[in-house]
This record gives C-alpha cells, structure tokens and sequence, in this order.
C-alpha cells in the first residue's frame, strides 16, 4: 500500500513538472498556424440592427433570418451589441463594400455623419501568402544546414544562416523564410512577368557566429528546406478592409499559387495588375466569360454574347505590377489565363 502511494506521488511531481516546462508558445504558436478562418464580417456599432444591415449589405431588409442564421452565436436577432463581430450573408449578385466617405469640403452638407465601420473579409492564413514581383526581393540570408540534418523541418528546429546583405541579421529579429521559381513570362508575348516567391515560414534569430547565424522555426507555413532564402518579416492584419475596385479594369489571372492547373473556392491566385493599375488591398473583382455566335449563318458574322459572371477575387496584397488574390467564390473552375473585370452596377 505505501509502495503504490508513493509511485502515485511521483507520478503526480512528475505531471506537474511536464505542466510547468512544457512550451505552451510553440503549442499556441502551431494552432495560430492551422487556423483557417475566412469570411465576410462586419463589427456592430451602435444603432446597427439586423435589418438594416441585411438592406445595406444585402440590398434587402427582408433577408435579416438569412444573416441570423449565418451567425449561431446570435440568441435574440432583436438584440445586437457595438463591438460584436457578425458573418455577412453574401449574395452573389449584390457587392458589399465600404460606404463612401462624407465630403466635409463642400458647403452643401450642413451635418457631417459619422462614418460606418466598413465590412471586412477576415483571412487568417494572411501571412503566408506569397507574391509575385517583376525584381525578386533581395534575400538577407539564406539557410545553408538544419541541426541534426532533419529532413522534415518544424517549430523549434534550430538552423543556420549564411548572410547575404549588407545589413547584418540581428538576435531577436524575425523573418520570413521563402523560396523562389522560375521568372514567369506571358504566355503570347513572353514579356516578363515577375518572379513568384513562395513563403514557408518564419525564423528568429537567435545567436550570431562570425560567419553565420543561428535562427529558430517560430512558425512553418510549409516545408521549410535548405537554400531558402530569408527576407524581413512583416506581420499583415488578417482583416482585409473592403474598398471600391478601380473602374474599367480587365486583367487576367498568371498562375496559381500552388501552381495548379484549376483551383476554386478559397485558393490564391496570382493577376496580372497592381499597385499601377489602382489596385489595391480589399478590392473585389468578378470573373467572366463571354463567347462568340453567328446570328446569321450566312454573314458568318461572330457577335459577342452578354458576358457571364461566374466568380469573385479579393485583392489580398498588391505588388507594382502584379497582385496576390484569394477567390472568394466560384461556379466553376479557375486556371491560368482566366479573365476578371471590375463590378459593373
């Protein structure tokens, strides 16, 4: 009896010693990783109703049951609260975006309104999206040796660095590990498009040796390997503000990410306007087709058909020339190629 008291004991030290010194960042860290979180969403402020919402974000106060049954965690549909964080129920056919703001110059507004808190697409994997840039981004280091030659690299790891910039690394600083492919060319004009750099997570420096760095794996995105490279580390808010596209704007998707043949609902693309073109972070654009008829067989005269819209993209990150964008919604599949307009009203 007292020899199992005793092992019970030891085994309850030992328990409580594992709570203490196990790394619970690492663990918090892995689950900020798998998180995938997406959505329309939209903070209550005060006066908001569920009715009105539905009329501005659905173009109809009737709708309100389908914007309460797209959130739960709503008891009473007569009661919202300033501060709460609800899902838009989004149709396909009405654009949500920000309201405009009031003009306090002209002379005609005798009363200022104060401006609504604007919608927002809430993306929690925003910062391991990559982009694509015409000149690559020049790499601070690059890894060269993993400790222990571990194939599968993961949080904790430890690697080595061999600098690669004139600004020398420093303790503590973070960056964000990533690898790049082969320049992409327009496939009809083989002009350059850019480069894509493919993001795989995030080291912290820890120690610098005369001739290289010691980091840690603070985050893994995806496999992280030797040769990729390193590049300061910016952390994105994962709420993409919505805003209006830029007007008359046509373009074209240049890749995939993971450099697929298809892709659909919540993958990213790659297209081919940017910063230049007035795109910009939390715009949304619409894919189309349109094909060609002969109204009469014997003019064998081609006429365009009404365009098709059969998807949307959000504008996650914007580049000069290129843009990185996640589609939201799609009916069919989307390659390489695909062509994206701006809403028309």
């Amino acid at each position: 009896m007292f020899c199992n008291k005793k092992i019970h004991l030891v085994l309850c030290v030992c328990i409580l010693s594992a709570m203490i010194f196990f790394p619970f960042h690492l663990l918090a860290q892995e689950q900020e990783v798998v998180e995938h979180e997406s959505g329309f969403y939209y903070t209550v402020q005060e006066g908001d109703t569920l009715w009105d919402l539905s009329q501005r974000f659905s173009d109809s106060p009737w709708l309100w049951p389908d914007l309460w049954q797209e959130n739960k965690q709503i008891p009473n549909p007569h009661w919202i609260y300033p501060g709460e964080r609800i899902r838009l129920f989004h149709r396909k056919d009405v654009e949500i975006f920000a309201p405009k703001p009031v003009d306090i110059k002209k002379e005609a507004v005798v009363e200022a309104e104060t401006p609504k808190e604007q919608p927002y697409y809430y993306y929690s994997p925003i910062n391991r999206v990559g982009f694509v840039r015409k000149t690559p981004m020049p790499p601070r280091g690059v890894i060269f040796q993993v400790k222990d030659n571990k194939q599968m690299v993961s949080v904790g790891d430890l690697v080595y660095i061999k600098q690669m910039s004139s600004m020398p690394l420093k303790p503590g600083s973070k960056y964000t590990v990533y690898r790049t492919f082969e320049p992409i060319k327009d496939a009809k004009t083989k002009t350059l498009i850019g480069t894509q750099h493919y993001l795989t997570g995030v080291v912290e420096v820890t120690k610098i040796e005369p001739r290289f760095a010691v980091a840690r794996v603070v985050q893994s995105y995806r496999t992280i390997a030797v040769d990729d490279l390193l590049m300061p580390y910016e952390k994105r808010s994962p709420k993409v503000y919505l805003t209006e596209s830029t007007p008359g704007l046509k373009g074209k998707v240049v890749i995939a990410e993971a450099h697929g043949t298809i892709s659909g609902d919540n993958n990213i693309l790659f297209i081919d306007k940017g910063s230049v073109d007035g795109v910009k972070r939390g715009q949304l654009y619409h894919f189309y087709s349109q094909e060609k008829e002969q109204i009469d067989k014997k003019a064998k005269e081609n006429v365009l058909l009404t365009p098709v819209i059969y998807g949307t993209l959000l504008v996650l990150y914007s580049e000069q020339t290129t843009s990185t964008a996640l589609i939201t919604q799609s009916d069919t599949s989307i390659g390489q190629g695909a062509t994206f307009v701006s809403p028309v009203d």
